[in-house]
């Protein structure tokens, strides 16, 4: 920073067009200023363009930078400030996702970033529908107060809200790996195939404890899996018939693939669904549990190691090991407590409409009914995945996918 200099904040503002900024910076330079910083927003049309100089002669450049501003319908302020730049400071990102974010979430979000010290740098707008989402660059302050005091704030409101360190890690995840049941489907497949069976009200008790972390998952698992038997195996095509995915899966798969992130599914419930709806997805991998069949019926019986809690973790860890990904570069996603594991091994753990005891615990939570608004905390925008959807001739999926004959066993 040359000595001759004083520093000077021009902030520029009014009716955007094309040119302001190239007419600006010619100005600079005719004037052989120095540029140390700009910030620039534009908002329904309106420009807020923030650059911070080094003035060599005051007076001419604030007389040419009032005439450029009268020329192009614009208001101009000037400030002159300290020349000592200002020290780097960790930063961190607090995304907010909701039906709705008015100024009563705004004030009880920012409300919580100031007791814990932090300082609101910058805040950008994700997305409009289906859901409403922000994300606010935030500066300083104790990450883990702010944590604590979010979630309180949070807990009291439909409002999502997730803060993590801002960097390269934060925008560089390379593996998602989402629960199926109540996750990436609407239904829980045992419960469906249960239904077929006539056992439905007692497997679907089991189910929910055991989701819940109210009772031990493997033998919950067992015992619903025994009560299946005899049922015939052409009841696994007809609950594949019914399967629904949860709004938003689509366009989630579609631009992590797009954007070479590795996806996958893990599953306490059953291969041939899961085998399906990979294939279909075009997702990379997958594991679930294999049902019994003999001589076309459910033996009530299972093939193999279950798919529980360990298990599940142990699968994003073979993952990411297989493809050189540091864990911290892993998203995992479920809604039981059998999805608790893979969530804290996980660089960020989301429960998805999860049971109670999985929100307590996990780095932060989605309650909304989509499952896209996964992206948003990876910092993409809705108009960037809209944009690459249109390229392709993708105008509006459904959340239904047809369902062809399952895949022999």
């Amino acid at each position: 920073m040359r000595d001759d200099l004083k520093t000077v904040l021009v902030t520029l503002h009014g009716p955007d067009k094309p040119g302001i900024s190239a007419g600006m910076m010619e100005l600079l330079a005719i004037q052989n200023c120095e540029v140390y910083d700009i910030g620039q927003i534009v908002i329904r049309g309106r420009l807020m363009l923030n650059v911070l100089i080094g003035v060599p002669g005051e007076k001419a450049t604030v007389r040419d930078l009032l005439f450029f501003a009268w020329e192009n319908g614009l208001e101009v302020d000037f400030e002159v400030v300290e020349p000592t730049p200002t020290p780097l400071k960790e930063l961190s990102v607090v995304t907010i996702i909701a039906p709705r974010v008015g100024p009563e979430e705004f004030r009880d979000v920012s409300a919580a970033i100031s007791r814990g010290g932090g300082n609101i740098e910058r805040i950008i707008r994700l997305s409009r529908y289906p859901v409403v989402s922000y994300e606010l660059t935030i500066s300083g302050g104790d990450r883990d107060a702010i944590t604590r005091d979010l979630v309180e704030v949070a807990a009291d409101t439909p409002m999502d809200v997730a803060i993590q360190p801002e960097g390269l890690t934060r925008r560089a995840k390379r593996l998602v790996v989402m629960d199926v049941d109540s996750t990436l489907i609407q239904e829980e497949v045992i419960d469906l195939l249960a239904r077929e069976a006539g056992v439905w009200e007692e497997v679907s008790a089991m189910t929910s404890a055991a989701l819940a972390g109210e009772i031990d998952f493997e033998a919950a698992l067992r015992s619903r899996v025994k009560l299946l038997a005899g049922l015939e195996e052409a009841a696994l095509q007809r609950v594949a018939d019914t399967i629904t995915l949860t709004p938003g899966a689509r366009t989630l798969v579609r631009t992590l693939k797009r954007l070479g992130i590795k996806t996958a599914i893990v599953s306490a419930g059953f291969t041939r669904i899961a085998r399906f709806l990979a294939d279909r997805l075009d997702i990379d991998y997958y594991l679930s549990n294999t049902l019994e069949i003999e001589g076309g019926v459910l033996t009530g019986n299972l093939v193999g190691d279950i798919v529980d809690a360990a298990a599940k973790a142990r699968f994003v860890e073979q993952i990411a090991a297989e493809e050189g990904i540091p864990l911290d570069q892993v998203v995992a996603i479920g809604d039981g407590a059998n999805d608790l594991d893979m969530l804290r091994v996980a660089g960020l753990g989301i429960a998805f409409n999860a049971k109670p005891v999985v929100r307590e615990r996990a780095d932060t939570t989605i309650r909304v009914p989509y499952l896209d608004p996964i992206l948003f905390f990876l910092g993409i925008r809705r108009e960037q995945v809209e944009a690459a959807d249109a390229s392709d001739g993708i105008i509006d999926p459904t959340s239904a996918i047809p369902v062809p004959d399952l895949p022999p066993a």
